[in-house]
Parts: C-alpha cells; structure tokens; sequence
C-alpha cells in the first residue's frame, strides 16, 4: 500500500515535549521503554505480579499453538476480587469508585469501593439464585447506570462470561448475539434516557426473545418505571431478587485463561464476531495501560473515560482497568447536550475531573459548538486528556489542548480494537513528546510494524498496513465458535503477524500516524489515498467543524472522493451550500494533500449521521454517495440524519 504523504499534516507539525511538571512524579518513565525492550515478557509478569493471584503461573506465555495464546499459564484468580474486594481489604473501602450521574440533571449516585463490594456480593448472589454457574454466558443489554458495571462484576465474580449488548442495538442484533452466545439468562432495565426522554429497552428485549426460547431468565432494573409487558417464570425484577440477598459472597478462583467476556463486533455483511477475551491476561494489560498511559494516581485523580460499557472502551477504560487500579472515576448515562451543551463541563467542575478520555467524534461536536462552553466552567483540574477510536486530526487535537487543556494538559492520542482488549499504541505523559494527530509510539512491550503488500516493514516516511508481531497478554483468544474465521480474518494476510485491518504511516522520525481502516483508503487513478488523510484536510480549514469522507464508484477514476462538511456555527449560515465555498475547500484540499486527493463532490450537511455512541456512521455515507437502499439505521442516534443527506445528494445529483 503506497499513497501521498501526508504533506503538510506530517512535515509541518508542531511537536510538544512532555510536560515537565507532570515528568517530575510520572508513573511512566524512560526505563520503562529500556525495561520492556529489554525482556518483553519479563515486563509483562512484573505487570502481573502487581495483580493478587490465588496461585502463581508457572509459564508467562505458551505460544506453542499460534495464533492461539496462553499468558500466565497455571496462575488463578478472580478478576472481581481484584476489581473491588483487594481495595477494600487494603483499606481504601471508603474510596468512591464511582460518581454517577443520569441523564436527567439531578440524578445522581456515589458508590464507594465499599459499596461496590456489597452490590456486586449480592448480584452475585442473585445470578447463582438463577441458575448462573461458571462458564455459563450471560446476556447484559443495560444502560449507563451502576447496576451495568455490577452485573459485569459479578458475572466475572463466578465465572460467567458475560456478553454486554450496547443498549442503542436492534432486537435483531440481540437475537444474534444471544443466540450465538447460547446465553439463558439476559440482565437488563425498563429502560435509559435519552435526550431528556426515557428510552425502551425491555420491549426491545421482549421482541427478540420470540425468536430466543432458550432464555429462560430475565433480570429486569426498574430504571425509568415505564410500564413493561412480564412474563411471570421467566421475568423478575432486581430490586425483589437482588436486594433479598446476602451481602457477602465467597468468591473463587478461575484459570488466568478462563473466559471473561465475548464482545460482538458487527461488520457491514456477514454475522457479528464473538470476540473472546479471558482473565489474567486482559486484566495485566487493561490495568497496566489505564495506569501508565493516563499517569493514574489513584489516591488524588478523578478519571472519566465518556464512553459507553456496551463498546470495549467502556469494559476496559470504565469497569476493568480502572477498577482494577482502584481508581475514582465519572460514570455519566446522557448526551453531551442535554439538558444544554454544557453538560460536560459541568460534571468536570463538579467533581474535579483530572483525566478526561473520549473521541475525535465529540471534540469535533464541542468545536463546533464554539469555545464560549467551556469557557464558562473551571477546567483546571484536567492534567490528561485522551483520544480513543478513530484517528484524530490536527485540528481536533490543537482545539482539545488549547481550549479543553488550558495548552497544559498532554494529550495521549491511542490506537486499539476490540481484538487487541487493551491500548497498543499511545504516548505516555510526562515520557513521550506528541504531535497533533499521531499516536506516537507502541505501548512498551508491545510490537508494532508497518509493512507493505509483501509484509516487509517499511521505512520512515512511508506508508502500509498495521500489524503487530508479537502476542500480546490482552489478544483476543479466538472468535466464539469458529476457529476457521479467526484464522482468516485476523492471521492469514502475512505469515506471523496480525493484521489489523488498518493502515498507517511512519513519518520522518519514525512516529506512526493512523489511518484508519483500510477499506477507508480509496483507490482514485491508481493512487490510494487515506479517508482520514482528506477528513484532516478539510478539517484544517478554519471554517470546517467535522467531516467525514467515503469513496465512490467513479467509472473515469476508479473511485472519486466524495466529503460530507458541517460548518462551524458561526458560519454555518453564511456559506450555507454556496458554491463558492465548496470551491474554496476543493482548492484547500489540493493545497494540503495534492490535486490528485480534491473531493469530487461535496455536500454541506447541518449534521452527520452518528451512533448513540459519538461514532460517525462512513459506511451508510458510501451507502448514499453510490446510492444504494440504506437498510437498518436503528443505531443512528438520529435516523433522519442520513436521510436528509440521501434527500440533498439526490438533488446534487440532479442538478449536476
């Protein structure tokens, strides 16, 4: 894979060195890089050692029947104990774990690492009431309230690998994901709120367990108090099963690679993949990564990842790492404009939010809505801030810095998948110098490579596809159920290396910039060109909040570059769909890029089509620049969206 550098983007960023003040007591230093250089898997089972284990591993890793890994062979744990009942045994019961906030302003809880201990004993209590034995798999379709996290805990508590459906997903997508799993018992609410409005979760429920008999229980949280249908045998409410409970629960040791949990990707064709990830090694690396990639101080730092626990962000950078580490963090239900736009910055003044972690997606959204927000509130306690699931663009990240971090904050940029459980490439605060936009280095005793279409690594400058040599201890163990297609999905592009569907780009010092996917690199006059490179093209323009970028069927060109373009708000109005202005963008684009990267087409659009998560929704925007039926928009968080823009594509079309 070869394609234009990435000009200016590359060649003329500013470079930042680590923040003295934070280097000075970093958890992360320059012997970490030498000391995982050094023995790899010797820094791993030090990691490890800082776990508590009921028994000690006699082997670090078993790569004997690659691709499939075994880390910390013969050790035994319970992830749950280290999660919440080591913390309270070292005193630090009185700890908050969590300060939570719903949707509706007002609604809030704090759980302490006390607390948290009694929840999770009776939950457990409950799910073993229900006939929950270790190995059985356990279906949780929940909103972002406590009782997700504690039901995660406890399922992990007595070995039962749990199968979390993110609540903004179809009945259809649950009927996949409960029967693939072979799951007999579902953990969910009435429902969530959603814009200020409550949200069904239950009737969806209900709806795909007609097609679901083997379930034959459903843990039900009274959340919004909406009236729900009830099945009596099979239906039961948690505030009548699991506040009965004892308060204590014994709890035992499992294998370090006994299954935690599956998470089900979804593609654009074919069934979603059961990712399986299992215990001792997933939690080395999820609690290694949380505390060294965000300087975690446990004892002072309040940390907020903004995800949501139905991605794998939120299972390791909202209940796994951070709990493992003992840490106090934000666990917030809502959007970031509701009740107003603020929202945000308000929880960050409340509770004093030191490390804040979330995507390009709502960066790009709170430029848009202008700086005077944040502006508004006291900010000063952020000391990191982090940027997870898709690459960022410059623009993004200078605005995160300067008008989020007061041009103090370092920002540690991170690449990683649901596949590989735990951050593989990001700075280290306080260690690393950054750049707007790139992910900088490897985590240490990670092993990264770029290579090209012969898997030879390539050099500085050039650009490839993403693989990784070397197992790490939070890699997936296999897809559930099939073997075959881990193999070829993940194992079969270049002998001994996983591929990770991404491409990339070592630039003259040797720092890695993300690309994205790579069937989001498109072909146009045999030149492959990166969606996200263009994104940051456009981005770059001062008057540009987001963009999204797809390529499409181009009978001259092969594929021509099609760019969707929200303005941001103060001339929103002014430039509207003027030609002019789309003009001026084409022209910007060949300055930064070359002509060869100018959008064939592009559209102003008020909004881009997301999903509940934040996540800007490419494949239904190819679906619209070639024109195709757009089938299931059920995880848009506003379905008209996409069909506004269907609408204003077709009227281009027409008057071109």
């Amino acid at each position: 894979m070869s394609e234009p550098g990435l000009s200016n983007l590359l060649t003329e960023t500013r470079r930042f060195e680590p923040p003295a003040a934070l280097a000075e007591d970093a958890i992360a230093t320059d012997a970490t890089y030498d000391a995982a250089a050094k023995d790899r898997l010797g820094f791993w089972a030090e990691r490890a050692g800082e776990l508590q284990w009921s028994r000690p591993w006699d082997e670090v890793l078993d790569w004997s029947k690659a691709p499939f890994a075994e880390w910390f062979v013969g050790g035994e744990l319970n992830v749950s104990v280290n999660c919440v009942d080591r913390h309270v045994e070292a005193g630090n019961g009185g700890r908050v774990a969590f300060h939570w906030e719903g949707e509706p302003d007002g609604d809030r809880r704090t759980l302490t690492y006390a607390d948290l201990l009694v929840e999770v004993s009776k939950a457990a209590n409950a799910l073993t009431e229900l006939g929950v034995q270790a190995g059985d798999r356990v279906c949780v379709y929940m909103p972002m309230i406590p009782e997700t996290v504690i039901t995660m805990l406890a399922c992990a508590r007595i070995g039962a690998p749990h199968s979390v459906v993110f609540g903004g997903f179809s009945a259809q997508a649950l009927v996949d994901r409960i029967q693939d799993a072979d799951a007999h018992v579902v953990v969910t609410a009435d429902g969530g709120y959603r814009r200020g409005s409550p949200s069904g979760l239950k009737p969806v429920l209900d709806e795909a367990l007609q097609r679901c008999p083997d379930v034959r229980s459903v843990l039900v949280v009274k959340r919004t108090g909406q009236d729900v249908d009830w099945t009596e045998g099979r239906d039961v409410w948690w505030h009548d099963l699991v506040e009965k409970q004892p308060e204590t629960h014994t709890p035992q040791a499992f294998s370090s690679e006994h299954p935690l949990f599956l998470l089900y990707t979804s593609g654009t064709t074919g069934k979603p993949k059961g990712i399986l990830h299992t215990s001792g090694g997933y939690l080395t690396q999820v609690s290694t990564t949380h505390r060294y990639v965000f300087d975690l101080h446990p004892e002072s730092d309040v940390y907020w990842c903004a995800a949501d626990v139905g991605w794998v962000t939120g299972h390791s950078y909202i209940c796994y790492g951070p709990l493992a580490n003992g840490a106090t963090s934000v666990l917030y239900e809502g959007t970031p404009d509701t009740p107003t736009q603020d929202r945000w910055w308000q929880i960050v003044e409340r509770y004093g939010v030191s490390i804040l972690y979330t995507a390009p997606t709502t960066i790009r959204t709170f430029m848009k809505w202008g700086e005077e927000l944040p502006g508004a509130h006291d900010l000063s306690s952020l000391r990191v801030l982090g940027s997870v699931g898709e690459p960022i663009n410059p623009e993004a990240w200078m605005w995160y810095r300067r008008v989020i971090g007061g041009e103090r904050c370092p920002i540690v940029d991170t690449w990683w998948q649901t596949e590989t459980g735990g951050i593989m490439i990001t700075p280290l605060p306080g260690v690393t110098a950054t750049k707007p936009g790139s992910a900088m280095t490897p985590f240490p005793g990670i092993s990264v490579a770029v290579v090209d279409n012969d898997g030879t690594a390539v050099g500085n400058g050039e650009g490839g596809y993403l693989t990784l040599t070397e197992p790490w201890p939070a890699m997936l163990r296999g897809i559930w159920g099939d073997e075959e297609r881990f193999r070829e999905t993940y194992w079969s592009k270049f002998a001994g290396q996983y591929f990770a569907g991404d491409g990339a780009k070592k630039d003259a010092d040797g720092d890695l910039w993300l690309l994205g996917r790579v069937d989001d690199v498109m072909n146009v006059s045999g030149h492959r060109i990166s969606t996200t490179e263009v994104e940051s093209a456009l981005v770059s323009h001062p008057s540009v909040a987001e963009a999204a970028v797809v390529g499409a069927a181009d009978e001259t060109t092969g594929q021509g570059i099609v760019a969707f373009v929200t303005p941001k708000g103060s001339v929103a109005d002014e430039v509207s769909s003027g030609e002019a202005f789309v003009q001026e963008l084409r022209d910007h684009v060949a300055k930064e890029i070359g002509k060869i990267a100018k959008p064939r087409q592009i559209l102003i659009v008020p909004e881009l089509p997301k999903t509940r998560s934040g996540k800007i929704m490419r494949r239904l925007l190819r679906d619209v620049a070639e024109k195709r039926d757009l089938g299931d928009v059920t995880t848009l968080a506003d379905p008209t969206v996409v069909n506004a823009i269907g609408d204003q594509m077709k009227a281009s079309t027409a008057e071109d």
